[in-house]
């Protein structure tokens, strides 16, 4: 137990969101056992309260309401008295497992039912909006022929399907330096890849139709590669189907056709004219109207419905008076809030619309298996958010009570008008911003309570933090400091400064976020199931029926044996060069830095490129690889959750992994602290590998720094040079396209040499190749169906013919799935077109098609011609020279790579 702290008032350490409330917010860490001054007694506390958590200031009896801003959130299991500790079974298990001591042995309260929220029609008030200025403010922005100004001016390179993603970022990359206004930026995200229509096709239609309207634009060429179902043709049609007005800036549609770098060179010359024209454009001074003020909310803690949020929300009043725009969003953080969000509201009919998108949303997810206490994650409960109706209640705080709400939209949809206006979205953050900024968002405020470092390509972001000390110690990346309200600075104090920040970053003066160079773009997610399922969905009132281990193995992913196949082998041996490395024989010995969630990804890639420019590791590894995902945060738990930390783990213990870093952003779900546990369950030692924290460890300069020691603290012998032969390799086969008959024998020889000398082969459940009479015969002696040997990810419990359960089509997905079995090389028959490859398992990509090697022959590394024998025999050696480093394969030296994590059949935004 902790030191006993001498008495304090209750104004030095408590903060009451609102009078009438039964409980308080500590503002800093209280010990067990601190004595509080409150309403003239003294109070002992008799556990330990963490800052951000609650403690009772009044009375409550066994089954009473907890409040906050005069709103339930919990029970009392018991009766409590003033300086009771309250803590639900989730937020005391969050504490207990960061070690906290001098916590209760159970838990004080239980969560507030999310029973259906039932309008109260004469409860709703029909108020007048704000009141407007006498004289309308302005800011310098770019105006545009459609409508409101920009307040940026960007070149985009806009990727209609993941497909695509690594195209526009090698060609934006390309464009680095160069003078085009506020620059060439890419849209690149996970959406759109798979073989089939996806579920979420409306929302990216709309949202990608969006970007290409969105005032900040200044040019924007739209790629997309031939038979995606997400293509230029299909943006256009929906904007004529949907009535919106054509593009205006310079733009082209671009589908790739031939070779990676003979289309980054079409692509090129059609971007070069542009140039000039968006460096010319000047900005000119434009009605404050046209600020349209994405409001979001990210790492939120107890703090933010006190702090950052009001302050958002005050700010964006005072926009809505001169005439501009604010956009709430994040619906699942809205359930448990309907209450305070309709209080003020335009008229009945947008009160049914934003709780009919309430309904729809915990629809959607019930689907899945899932209610909206999914959404909270790790780190929002051990800030003191301790349920989705406390992180709802204090998220809508954006929404000043004299606000009216003036429109409900869906996701993506063009903004109706001016006013307060609520989009549907998930709460996962990235996701949310990308459908506001297809709406027509110019302008970001992002609030946060643990330091999100959160930014957007070509809108900027201004960062509102909960508390100062969480400022002091992200300075670099923050813009606001919302804490200096908790210490005395008065609301309207705070709210004039902002304003003018807002109108100063809207005129060009650059962000924290734009300072650092960091962005990246994820739009509404893929969702599997499209209705109620038998024994997996769940009802809208909140209860869960059944428990992750009821559900179908399939549905979840579940494990399996990972032993594998009985199929067919040869003698035959390929020798290659190989690596001893410490106690195996491998291909290459990677130095990895892998992000715990999304919102470090592309910090991961900054660090893990600097890292292979300046030899963090010396001569211990061959090459520095950081693997950016979108899970981890703001997605649903349960399947999807334990699918993600088995691909985790495959590339933490991967054979090819030599030294290997974990990256936290810091709020997410899942982490540092959760892999340490994951990684126990594993059997590992956590101690293998190196932890770091951007929140947690200061911002981006000082967690690259930590990186940088960590990597530079060993002292480990290079890899030594040893031949083997490809007995020595787990190989994934995959064909795309149509094949021949031979080339099916072809790759059955090949996995039939490598089983044969003590490797294993891979295959997908939802591949071609197992689809083929004629490869299951050559490979396993008979036409009969094969099934899966290990689940999506898993690593194989020993070696031999594998098949890997995929739940979708997506060719990352399945990339990366392959990787984390423990798959080191994956060679893949391509017709019609080539493939992206992987960050870390190389993607070796032959065919036998003439059509294909005469369009897409500069990016095959190798023809395969001849009968099955000649044709393995070329799939073989290629193979063997790019497992002795004598051969890059050709998608990896273009700089078209990607890494993209599934999120199964239940997995969905939260």
């Amino acid at each position: 137990m902790g030191r006993r702290e001498r008495m304090v008032r209750f104004e030095e350490v408590g903060v009451l969101p609102e009078p009438g409330d039964n409980v308080a917010i500590a503002s800093r860490r209280l010990e067990a056992g601190t004595e509080v001054e409150l309403d003239g007694t003294t109070v002992t506390l008799p556990h330990t309260v963490l800052e951000g958590h609650r403690f009772v200031v009044t009375p409550t009896g066994t089954g009473d309401a907890l409040t906050s801003w005069n709103t339930a959130f919990a029970r009392a299991s018991r009766d409590l008295v003033p300086g009771d500790y309250v803590c639900t079974p989730t937020s005391l298990a969050a504490v207990t497992a960061r070690g906290v001591e001098g916590l209760p042995a159970e838990p004080s309260a239980t969560n507030e039912p999310l029973d259906p929220y039932e309008l109260d029609e004469s409860a709703l008030s029909f108020g007048a909006q704000v009141t407007s200025v006498e004289q309308p403010g302005t800011f310098l922005g770019y105006p545009r022929e459609l409508g409101p100004a920009g307040t940026r001016n960007h070149v985009v390179l806009m990727a209609t399907s993941s497909r695509s993603s690594g195209f526009v970022t090698e060609l934006a990359r390309r464009f680095d330096g160069a003078a085009a206004g506020d620059g060439v930026v890419p849209v690149a995200h996970t959406e759109g890849g798979e073989d089939d229509v996806p579920n979420n096709l409306h929302f990216l239609l709309a949202t990608l139709a969006g970007f290409t309207l969105n005032p900040n634009v200044g040019a924007v060429l739209i790629v997309d590669t031939e038979g995606d179902v997400v293509s230029g043709r299909a943006i256009k049609d929906f904007m004529a189907e949907h009535g919106y007005p054509s593009i205006k800036v310079p733009h082209a549609f671009f589908t790739r056709k031939a070779g990676f770098e003979h289309d980054l060179t079409i692509a090129g010359a059609l971007i070069e004219p542009w140039l000039p024209v968006v460096d010319a454009q000047q900005r000119e001074e434009v009605p404050l109207a046209d600020l349209k003020i994405a409001l979001q909310c990210g790492g939120s803690d107890a703090f933010s419905g006190i702090s950052a949020n009001p302050l958002a929300g005050q700010v964006s009043a005072e926009l809505i008076r001169h005439g501009g725009t604010a956009v709430l969003a994040e619906t699942d953080e809205l359930i448990g809030a309907e209450p305070y969000v309709l209080k003020n509201v335009r008229d009945l009919a947008t009160a049914k619309k934003f709780l009919a998108t309430i309904k729809s949303f915990k629809e959607r997810v019930g689907w899945h298996g899932h209610t909206a206490e999914g959404n909270p994650s790790g780190g929002n409960v051990y800030r003191g958010l301790y349920n989705i109706v406390l992180k709802s209640i204090g998220a809508a705080r954006k929404l000043p009570r004299e606000v009216r709400l003036d429109h409900v939209i869906e996701y993506g949809e063009p903004l109706p008008g001016n006013g307060y206006i609520f989009m549907d979205s998930p709460g996962n953050d990235l996701e949310s911003v990308a459908g506001q900024i297809g709406s027509g968002c110019n302008l970001i405020f992002f609030t946060t309570g643990n330091g999100s470092i959160t930014n957007f390509p070509f809108v900027p972001t201004l960062k509102f933090v909960t508390t100062s000390a969480r400022y002091e110690r992200l300075h670099a990346e923050m813009d606001v400091d919302a804490g200096k309200y908790l210490t005395g600075t008065p609301m309207a104090d705070l709210t004039a400064d902002t304003f003018g920040l807002t109108i100063r970053v809207a005129s060009g003066e650059k962000s924290a976020g734009e300072r650092a160079g960091h962005s990246q773009v994820s739009i509404w997610r893929n969702w599997k199931q499209v209705g109620p399922v038998e024994g997996i969905s769940i009802t809208t009132d909140g209860r869960m029926s059944r428990k992750l281990t009821d559900l179908p193995a399939e549905d979840r992913d579940a494990p399996l044996d990972g032993l594998p196949h009985t199929g067919l082998t040869s003698d035959a041996k390929t020798s290659t060069e190989l690596l001893r490395v410490d106690d195996r024989l491998v291909p290459e010995a990677v130095g990895l830095i892998l992000p715990t969630s999304l919102c470090s990804g592309q910090i991961a890639l900054r660090i893990a490129a600097q890292a292979e420019l300046e030899k963090w590791a010396g001569n211990a590894v061959t090459r520095m690889v950081a693997l950016p995902h979108t899970e981890g945060c703001g997605s649903s738990g349960g399947a999807s959750e334990e699918t993600f930390a088995r691909i985790m783990l495959g590339y933490l213990l991967h054979p090819n992994t030599r030294m290997a870093l974990l990256l936290e952003h810091g709020c997410e779900k899942t982490h540092n602290d959760y892999f340490r546990s994951r990684l126990v369950e594993a059997g590992a030692d956590p101690s293998r590998f190196g932890w770091a924290s951007i929140q947690a460890d200061g911002g981006l300069d000082a967690v690259g720094e930590k990186v940088k020691d960590w990597f530079s603290s060993f002292d480990l012998t290079a890899p030594a040079d040893e031949r083997g032969d490809l007995g020595a390799l787990t190989v994934g086969l995959e064909a795309r396209g149509s094949f021949s008959d031979a080339t099916a024998e072809a790759f059955a020889l090949i996995g039939r040499e490598i089983v044969g000398s003590g490797g294993s082969v891979v295959l997908s459940s939802r591949g071609a190749l197992l689809a083929h009479d004629g490869f299951r015969t050559a490979a396993f002696g008979s036409a009969d169906p094969v099934g899966p040997t290990v689940a999506h990810g898993q690593r194989l419990a020993a070696p031999g013919w594998h098949v890997m359960r995929m739940p979708g089509t997506d060719w990352m997905e399945t990339a990366t799935g392959f990787g984390a079995t423990g798959v080191q090389q994956v060679l893949a028959h391509v017709a019609g077109g080539t493939l992206s490859a992987q960050r870390f398992v190389p993607v070796v990509e032959f065919s036998n098609d003439p059509e294909t090697v005469a369009t897409y022959g500069d990016d095959l590394d190798a023809v395969a011609t001849g009968d099955a024998a000649e044709q393995a025999r070329i799939g073989l050696d290629t193979i063997a020279a790019v497992a002795s480093r004598r051969l890059v394969p050709k998608a990896v030296a273009s700089g078209n790579v990607g890494f993209q994590i599934t999120r199964g059949l239940l997995g969905t935004s939260m």
